[in-house]
């Protein structure tokens, strides 16, 4: 992350955490109240050096010209401070990235998942805090990155910055998204799927996983491969023209 704000995954996580401590803050407004108070990168180091004093001057200063919501009591401020400094926030809820390069699973699918806590699709595509991204395939399923959206929050058009964030992803999966984010994704290249519930992540991606071999119409144009009924079909000719 050395062209943002943010200079580590780890910070990024910190940081959002922290604004949902806090009512919720914007974090775009959020990042840059941090970045005029410490300078940019705002790594651990610099966020670890956050005082109760020193959020509490932050927030009643340029978010206060902002317009944002700071009505954070002593306690909110107390919590915000101890998760930027790392305190609380469990190695379980950045999950560990496994290695991967290129043709390490050939046919697999490249899928994020909208997460904000753990290894678990429980985001929306327009607020998560992060995308889980995985490889998938028949044998494997791999988690190759995690991506913080905190960047994306700055561009003009969230939405669409959100989309390019997941661009080399065929499939991101969802517990909503509106129309014309959905209409950006797929511009991008990226199939959203919707699973209101939620859940495990890696459940939802068995799932997924199960339908790889034999792959519905829409599983299948997007794996650029025949769809079970045709692929049946085929195979029916195919017996014929040998018999003949």
């Amino acid at each position: 992350m050395s062209d943002t704000p943010i200079a580590s995954r780890e910070a990024a996580l910190r940081i959002a955490l922290a604004a949902r401590a806090l009512d919720g803050l914007e974090i775009r407004a959020f990042v840059d109240a941090l970045v005029d108070t410490l300078a940019a990168p705002l790594t651990e180091r610099k966020l670890a050096g956050v005082t109760v004093d020193t959020l509490r001057e932050l927030l009643a200063g340029d978010f206060a010209e902002q317009g944002c919501h700071v009505s954070a009591n002593h306690e909110q401020l107390k919590r915000a401070v101890r998760l930027l400094w790392g305190e609380g926030v469990e190695a379980r809820d950045f999950p560990v990235v496994q290695p991967y390069a290129d043709g390490d699973m050939p046919g697999s699918l490249r899928v994020a998942v909208a997460a904000n806590r753990g290894e678990n699709l429980d985001g929306h595509f327009g607020s998560c805090d992060r995308f889980l991204i995985y490889q998938v395939g028949m044998a494997e399923i791999r988690l190759v990155d995690v991506r913080s959206t905190t960047d994306t929050d700055a561009a003009d058009d969230k939405n669409a910055a959100r989309a390019a964030l997941i661009g080399d992803c065929q499939l991101v999966y969802v517990q909503s998204i509106g129309g014309p984010a959905a209409a950006k994704a797929v511009r991008a290249g990226v199939h959203p799927v919707k699973k209101a519930d939620g859940g495990a992540a890696r459940e939802v991606l068995i799932e997924l996983q199960g339908r790889l071999a034999s792959p519905p119409p829409w599983l299948a144009q997007i794996m650029g491969v025949p769809a079970t009924s045709l692929a049946r079909f085929a195979a029916g000719l195919e017996a014929e023209a040998s018999s003949s």
